[in-house]
């Protein structure tokens, strides 16, 4: 499964549970830094082995 449709049913669930959409794009956007940062850290692992 694809993380874009996890996310789709993460965020369905989280709203039948009434869940702000400020609270759930938040969310979303912690999301995209998160793994951002593990881009970066991957890539800096990637330039130290090298």
């Amino acid at each position: 499964m694809y993380l874009s449709e996890l996310w789709k049913l993460y965020e369905v669930d989280k709203r039948i549970q009434g869940f702000s959409p400020y609270t759930l794009k938040a969310y979303s956007l912690q999301l995209i830094m998160l793994f951002g940062d593990f881009v970066i850290l991957r890539l800096r692992n990637q330039l130290c082995l090298s």
